[in-house]
């Protein structure tokens, strides 16, 4: 049988490194888009991205709730397409860690793509490359340090989640049952020796995590200032 918080914490894994994934296949056209356009929209499109950084998750949990369960839509819909209730389910929780950590993937991708200079992508048109050429060949190896550092924080902020998660998925071991839960049910239980574990665990996964950020951007730092001198 396996140890309770393992399975936690490869449930935890899971669900973290799949949102990730998904937040970086639809946060890059979204982060692009926010920087070229100039609609009066932008404003509200990001406070609407945005607002998972001052709103309690509980608050979008509730709402996520309801709109999973039977009774609605969202819900509705799933059932009838895959046979299975959408709440309390894996697929809830990674739906809903993927709105809740979206701010943290797409604010860095579109501060990059701000800084981006049009000559070089005009440039790379003139040259014959075409959109996707220019994307994977200029903006990619230029904006790789924002990429690190948006998948970084895009995981590590999933992997703390606890709120939205208890809200929409409950507590079902090797199904929604994730690390901070675990940490949770140990500390109600008065169980701190393990509660310690991994409360220290998640400390410091996070430090070294963000260090490897700060490692990694120096690099690149420094080769935009060289390029800047130039």
């Amino acid at each position: 049988m396996i140890n309770p918080d393992l399975l936690a914490l490869l449930t935890t894994l899971k669900m973290a490194v799949l949102t990730t994934v998904i937040l970086l296949f639809i946060g890059t056209p979204l982060a692009w888009i926010l920087a070229k356009t100039q609609s009066r929209f932008k404003v509200i499109i990001e406070a609407i991205i945005a607002l998972p950084l001052v709103l309690p998750p509980t608050v979008l949990g509730f709402y996520l709730l309801i709109a999973f369960s039977p009774q609605y839509l969202p819900g509705q819909i799933w059932q009838q397409v895959t046979g299975k209730q959408l709440a309390f389910s894996f697929s809830a929780i990674v739906i809903g860690s993927v709105l809740y950590s979206m701010p943290f993937v797409v604010q860095p991708l579109q501060k990059a793509f701000e800084q981006l200079g049009d000559p070089l992508l005009e440039a790379g048109a003139m040259l014959g490359a075409g959109p996707m050429d220019r994307f994977f060949h200029i903006v990619l190896p230029i904006t790789k340090a924002s990429y690190i550092t948006a998948a970084s924080l895009g995981f590590a902020h999933t992997v703390g989640e606890f709120g939205i998660i208890l809200m929409i998925g409950g507590n079902i071991p090797g199904e929604t049952r994730v690390l901070s839960i675990a940490l949770f049910d140990h500390v109600e239980a008065f169980d701190y020796a393990k509660a310690h574990v991994l409360a220290i665990s998640l400390l410091a996964g996070s430090l070294l995590l963000l260090a490897a950020i700060y490692l990694l951007n120096r690099p690149h730092k420094r080769s935009i200032n060289k390029v800047v001198n130039k």
